[in-house]
């Protein structure tokens, strides 16, 4: 039986991309960002000082984390209070290796930056989600420190977006919805640069494995699809 996707999309077609600017009030950056079904709200928070172990350094940090609202998925999902899960813990991790990649931290000087992701509603694709928008409000976040004049320019050193993508049979599915997410062979979440250069590739064959050639063809589709995304952040950075 061949697959059809269910939104019609052909195999290497994100799905629609969405950045809602400023989405809330008292954080420094922040942006809704919506793929196909999948929402998600973005903050960056920008507080003094550093962790301990950068103390006295003058460099800066960056980190994330991410929660999934008990109303995001079709069944409600508990809260996590004080124990976390294995999957937040490693998708905030992800996220927050992610950006900071995108940060000069010596340039940002003795600040720390905290990127919320909260998990509006699931479909699939919520950590890259995530890291595509948490990039947008970081920005936002760097730009109202320069207007402030904490910073002399911004220490951006490169945009970041990641997208997943999976082989089911023969095909090769860019930007993965839940029931594509489910029923894929191999999938894999892909984090890039601007430059195009990788920060992080997760790969799984849910039964067997997979080969190199696989693996050349999956990235080949998601940097198709993480070079649309940069576009699109670029656009919406430039809206305001």
């Amino acid at each position: 039986m061949t697959w059809q996707r269910s939104d019609h999309r052909a195999d290497t077609e994100l799905r629609p991309i969405q950045f809602d600017l400023n989405f809330t009030q008292f954080a420094a950056g922040s942006v809704r960002i919506h793929c196909g079904q999948t929402q998600v709200l973005c903050t960056a928070s920008v507080s003094p000082g550093v962790p301990k172990f950068l103390e006295g350094t003058g460099q800066g940090w960056l980190t994330a984390e991410y929660r999934m609202l008990p109303s995001a998925t079709p069944e409600r999902q508990s809260r996590e209070w004080v124990k976390l899960s294995g999957r937040t813990q490693e998708i905030q991790r992800l996220i927050g290796r992610s950006l900071r990649a995108a940060v000069d931290l010596e340039q940002l000087g003795p600040y720390t930056i905290t990127v919320d992701s909260d998990v509006l509603q699931a479909d699939a694709g919520t950590r890259t989600a995530s890291i595509t928008g948490g990039y947008v409000a970081l920005v936002l976040a760097l730009r109202q420190m320069q207007e402030r004049g904490e910073l002399a320019q911004l220490p951006i050193r490169y945009p970041v977006a990641a997208v997943s993508v999976g082989l089911m049979g023969d095909r090769t599915l860019l930007d993965l919805n839940y029931p594509e997410d489910v029923a894929a062979d191999i999938d894999c979440n892909v984090v890039m640069t601007g430059n195009l250069d990788l920060i992080e590739i997760q790969g799984t064959a849910e039964s067997g494995s997979f080969s190199r050639d696989q693996l050349d063809r999956l990235l080949d589709v998601a940097q198709g699809g993480i070079q649309t995304l940069l576009i699109a952040q670029q656009e919406a950075l430039k809206s305001l």
